[in-house]
């Protein structure tokens, strides 16, 4: 997209030029505590273009919800995505693109979110959960953009979801600290997105928008890094000695599950890149929600069951 039609919303800077953005522990708070979209989109990095100082081991500091202007004040729930069949229609196609911008920039929230809770993680993990951050800002950059495309902006779409933010007190009240994070977002929120980016990847693309397709597309092949990170550390914390399955089930904080970590779209193949076994891999696909086991029939895509995705219902 040419730089004249970059929406109003989406900040112009490449640097991190607000005063006490110089630190992990600054630029995190700064997302959290400002309220603007253009702050919590400032990529992770110094005025000069230089990296953050790692200013680790600090005291835990626990937000419980994110600052937001009236244009990103969440609420309690949604309403139901378009199906993918719906996506001929533009109006859906906005729908969709704004309930998927706002995904992303939860999950760049709840990375700074973890960044602030667990200060003392080893470096590695820290560094790990900073580039996902960065690569979730962009991915709600991407998806600004075509709304821009499409006439429309994610200010004019409040209130938002807050399933992603509803998660955060049990998560913090985890005796298994950021496994229990780990486990939220990269093995059930961002696994489930495996399916779903593919799912309406294709709705897009029979829809003519081969823009949006291409974007669903990309953000998909970066979410494989994340759900690997997530399951590499889970066993690195963990000491190698159980499998992953056992891991993720004591750790995933209720009511988050198995069930929500898919979508009727399986692709198992999308999860073998990101290194989950497969036995893990058996327990996500077998898994079945508590409404699936009340219907005889399976839920369709935009029913509340779509919420346990980074994509579905939310």
């Amino acid at each position: 997209m040419a730089a004249s039609l970059r929406p109003p919303e989406v900040p112009q800077t490449t640097m991190a030029t607000a005063i006490g953005c110089e630190t992990v522990h600054g630029f995190c708070r700064a997302i959290l505590e400002r309220d603007d979209l253009a702050s919590k989109l400032r990529p992770p990095r110094r005025a000069d273009g230089s990296a953050l100082a790692d200013d680790a081991g600090g005291s835990p500091l626990y937000i419980d919800r994110p600052a937001r202007c009236a244009g990103l004040v969440m609420g309690g729930g949604a309403a139901p995505l378009p199906r993918p069949g719906e996506l001929r229609e533009p109006e859906a196609r906005v729908r969709c693109l704004a309930r998927f911008a706002h995904h992303e920039l939860m999950a760049v929230e709840l990375f700074a979110w973890a960044l602030l809770r667990w200060p003392e993680l080893p470096g590695a993990l820290r560094q790990g959960l900073l580039a996902a951050l960065a690569d979730e800002q962009r991915h709600t950059t991407l998806y600004l953009e075509r709304l821009h495309a499409h006439g429309a902006s994610l200010l004019d779409h409040a209130p938002h979801s807050d399933y992603f933010w509803r998660q955060a007190p049990a998560i913090a009240a985890s005796p298994h600290g950021v496994q229990a994070f780990l486990a939220a977002m990269g093995l059930t929120l961002e696994q489930a997105n495996l399916d779903f980016a593919l799912l309406y990847r294709d709705a897009f693309r029979a829809a003519g928008d081969e823009e949006s397709a291409a974007v669903l597309q990309q953000i998909f092949d970066e979410e494989i890094s994340h759900v690997a990170l997530a399951a590499h550390w889970m066993r690195v914390l963990d000491g190698g000695q159980r499998s992953l399955t056992a891991i993720y089930l004591d750790a995933v904080p209720f009511p988050l599950s198995p069930a929500r970590a898919k979508a009727r779209r399986f692709e198992a193949a999308a999860r073998r890149r990101a290194g989950l076994d497969e036995e893990f891999i058996e327990l996500i696909r077998g898994a079945r929600s508590s409404q699936e086991t009340a219907s005889p029939r399976p839920p369709a895509p935009g029913s509340g069951l779509e919420e346990s995705g980074r994509i579905g219902g939310r």
